[in-house]
């Protein structure tokens, strides 16, 4: 542990290093950019009393190796549970979070070995109560109907990252979740933690009657300043708070993880050695500011220094990757701007290829400020025949949403994105 904590501090040299980007975009032909518009949206949930505080916040797809028209989208709502949706984007099952749980972000791993058994399963950051939740999904997917997926988590699930149950209250808890099957077919979870920039990494085990569990792998924190000409910088937070980490995904390819820092950028961390190093960075990274207490918001002092990228705008939020014939494509909401970052992967190199916004269409208002995104490449019968995104909407714009805070998912073919960026 302490070989890796020491690889993840680095000196002040290695952190300057780390602000080149990995591939760079100028050497690539002009980008290209879309507009594109969802097929499916999902019933808006509502965070108030009355829509028993839900609030959509990350996706994950379960595609059905047998029955691909059968495969579902969960939803996260933190303090409103979980979703389990039809690929139309109706309703199918919703499980009520525990008291005091807030279910954060969730992510799939299909074919998982635990125990001797081999399970697909959801795993959900409880940022409520500092704990993953664990289900299982039923095999039939969307023909399960109401009982899709069951909460098979341990009994001694622990806490992720606070030391007492008083700790908890403070909130630095579990928040973004990425899950990764390595080869042995075992599963590692990456979970970040709010407020700070400390992450972890656990093992999925088996728990008693059938139940899964997780053990601590390591922990360690992503940099909170970075060394710049004439200094260091850090991202303006409110008084403390830290640079956090939310969206974040494993890549099946290299066996790396990408986490999204959300007034930083994008980090690449090895999933052999847990080195890092930023992708890309957020436009207003390296601009000095300070906390306005007469504003609550962060005041620009300074000059921008020109350090920041041009593609992301803070927060950068929910990461995905597309792998499939074409490529390994990585997905990033630009929340700031409402639009999406597509990176062409090649081994451990990310070259910026193209942007897009989703957009309005005749069935579906488009998605502003997303939180979270989730791709498969996978036909999912005729609704979706060359694969799926699916982003979460902070702002619904439906009718009847106007008057209340709405979010929900909206539901895009795949091609609508890969045919104009040409990848």
């Amino acid at each position: 542990m302490s070989v890796t904590a020491a690889v993840l501090r680095g000196s002040a040299a290695a952190l300057a290093l780390a602000l080149v980007p990995v591939g760079s975009a100028s050497a690539a032909p002009t980008p290209r950019w879309a507009t594109v518009r969802p097929s499916a949206a999902t019933p808006s949930v509502h965070d108030d009393a009355a829509g028993g505080k839900a609030d959509a916040d990350d996706p994950a797809i379960w595609v059905s190796p047998t029955e691909p028209a059968d495969s579902v989208v969960l939803g996260s709502l933190k303090q409103g549970g979980l979703d389990v949706y039809a690929l139309d984007g109706s309703l199918l099952q919703h499980v009520e979070a525990e008291e005091g749980g807030r279910w954060n972000n969730v992510d799939v791993v299909q074919g998982a070995h635990v125990g001797g058994r081999v399970l697909d399963l959801a795993v959900v950051s409880d940022r409520g109560r500092d704990r993953l939740r664990v289900f299982a999904i039923d095999p039939r997917g969307a023909a399960a109907g109401s009982h899709v997926v069951r909460d098979v988590t341990a009994p001694d699930a622990a806490r992720v990252f606070s030391a007492t149950e008083a700790d908890v209250a403070d909130q630095e808890t579990a928040y973004g979740v990425a899950a990764g099957r390595l080869a042995d077919g075992s599963v590692r979870v990456l979970a970040t933690r709010r407020h700070t920039t400390d992450f972890a990494v656990l093992n999925l085990v088996a728990g008693p009657g059938g139940t899964v569990g997780y053990r601590p792998h390591l922990r360690s924190s992503l940099p909170a300043s970075f060394a710049v000409p004439g200094g260091s910088w850090s991202p303006c937070e409110e008084p403390g708070e830290g640079p956090q980490m939310e969206g974040s995904v494993f890549d099946p390819t290299t066996g790396d993880w990408f986490v999204a820092q959300e007034d930083v950028g994008i980090w690449r961390i090895s999933g052999d050695t847990w080195s890092r190093w930023l992708v890309d960075r957020v436009r207003d990274f390296g601009v000095p500011a300070s906390w306005d207490e007469a504003t609550e918001s962060c005041r620009v002092t300074g000059a921008d220094p020109g350090l920041g990228g041009s593609r992301l705008s803070a927060d950068a939020e929910g990461l995905t990757i597309a792998t499939d014939r074409r490529g390994t494509h990585l997905l990033a909401s630009s929340q700031g701007d409402s639009t999406f970052a597509v990176y062409t992967l090649r081994g451990r190199s990310a070259t910026y290829s193209g942007g897009f916004a989703v957009v309005d269409s005749p069935t579906a208002d488009g998605a502003q400020h997303s939180d979270g995104a989730v791709v498969t490449t996978a036909a999912l019968g005729p609704r979706f025949p060359h694969g799926l995104f699916v982003t979460q909407d902070g702002e619904s714009t439906r009718p009847g949403d106007e008057d209340r805070v709405s979010t929900g998912f909206r539901f895009v073919p795949l091609e609508r994105i890969t045919t104009p960026l040409r990848w």
